[in-house]
């Protein structure tokens, strides 16, 4: 059936949820919730639904894989109400959205090949004892500003387990020092931060890191990620193009 045919043609609520996906009881909370439009009814009180329906439903399911189901809701309800201005203005939003998370990830990504890198050189340059690199050390302050956090995100990172950097002096005059692995593991923190990565996430992460002393598990993440991102910017595309074919309109 094609969508100029569903345009005209009156469906039950069967019809919708057979043709959209979702199941009746469904499609009834979420035209109660806004989601959709409201049925017409019969004079018998039966709904009466049309294609503007079943797009709708289309285009909230790929809504909320993009950008999750209260987002999508927002979206959704809020749309009708706005002008058409406002109303391009927010479904550009959710393009934005999508494409700042894939953004991170790609930053992210380009970050740890850098760190990867650079413990590839760092490793031909360690002393004859085979203890660690040399590098030079820094201060929680110097390695704050190299990395774009505040000291307390990287006390805060510590007291998580993902840094160790060393403590010099004694009593209240005790400082943190970062060595290699300290700066590191900061870094790469910093990098799945940025990524979209939660602290249990990155800890894990680490820990492999450090057992297998490489970055290509993270690295194999981040490319799950952005494949995940780039199935989520399809869909909310998709969705725009349905949604900004009603901008102005009223429904029945």
């Amino acid at each position: 059936m094609s969508g100029l045919m569903l345009g005209v043609v009156t469906l039950r609520t069967a019809d919708v949820a057979s043709l959209s996906g979702y199941s009746v009881q469904q499609v009834r909370q979420l035209e109660s919730r806004g989601v959709i439009p409201a049925a017409a009814r019969e004079d018998n009180g039966y709904r009466r639904y049309s294609g503007v329906h079943v797009s709708a439903l289309s285009a909230y399911r790929d809504l909320a894989f993009a950008i999750g189901p209260v987002a999508a809701r927002s979206v959704m309800t809020e749309l009708p109400r706005l002008d058409p201005k406002e109303a391009i203005a927010l479904l550009t939003s959710t393009v934005t959205e999508v494409d700042e998370l894939r953004r991170q990830v790609v930053a992210a990504r380009s970050m740890l090949l850098s760190i990867q890198s650079e413990a590839s050189v760092e490793s031909e340059t360690g002393d004859e004892r085979g203890g660690e690199p040399t590098h030079e050390s820094m201060t929680i302050t110097e390695l704050a500003e190299a990395i774009g956090v505040g000291a307390s995100t990287l006390r805060y990172w510590e007291s998580e387990g993902l840094t160790a950097p060393d403590r010099v002096g004694s009593g209240p005059r005790t400082a943190r020092l970062y060595r290699f692995k300290a700066i590191r593991d900061a870094r790469i923190t910093a990098a799945l931060r940025s990524g979209g990565y939660g602290i249990h996430e990155i800890r894990a992460a680490l820990a492999v890191m450090r057992e297998l002393g490489d970055t290509s598990s993270m690295l194999a993440a981040l490319d799950d990620r952005l494949g995940d991102l780039a199935l989520r910017g399809a869909a909310v595309l998709r969705a725009g193009g349905v949604l900004s074919g009603t901008i102005g309109e009223e429904h029945p």
